[in-house]
């Protein structure tokens, strides 16, 4: 069914619940998986990139590499990226070029001035991209997803014998 999901987060809370259900469905599934971590794109970096191009936040590389790391404790095959830019632009752009066929995000409420004011964020993710979208709702604690990931490394344990 979903052979290439694309897991996407702005390092929110609600996109790290996002993450978690994502990589245990791509572990289900044996599916191969692209993490995105996007920055966003303020008025200030874009007026500094014009300068002088600036690195991603150190803090968000960290973020991309924790976050594969996981994914490879789970024996999910998976690359990624830190993209800069307005998310859902980044995210149908990304999930193109990687031909993925699921895409997994969280979301977070706002209120009506907010939604107002940031857009149609989730109504242009899903007009601008062909494969199914799924926004990850289910709270995974620290200690459940570390019971998985233990299970996966007891699983290639046993393997390996």
């Amino acid at each position: 069914m979903y052979k290439r999901i694309l897991l996407a987060s702005d390092g929110s809370g609600e996109s790290l619940v996002a993450l978690r259900e994502g990589a245990l469905i791509a572990k289900a599934l044996q599916a191969e998986v692209f993490l995105l971590i996007i920055e966003p794109d303020t008025p200030g970096r874009r007026m500094a990139d014009g300068v002088y191009p600036t690195p991603h936040d150190p803090h968000t590389r960290e973020l991309l590499q924790r976050g594969l790391a996981r994914l490879a404790r789970l024996g999910v095959a998976a690359s990624g990226e830190v993209m800069t830019g307005e998310p859902a632009v980044a995210i149908a752009a990304r999930a193109r070029r990687f031909t993925a066929d699921l895409i997994v995000v969280g979301h977070r409420r706002q209120s009506l001035l907010e939604r107002w004011w940031s857009g149609a964020s989730g109504a242009y993710l899903v007009d601008n991209v062909t494969c199914s979208v799924l926004v990850a709702r289910d709270v995974i604690t620290d200690e459940e997803f570390e019971a998985h990931l233990a299970a996966a490394s007891a699983t290639d344990t046993l393997v390996a014998i």
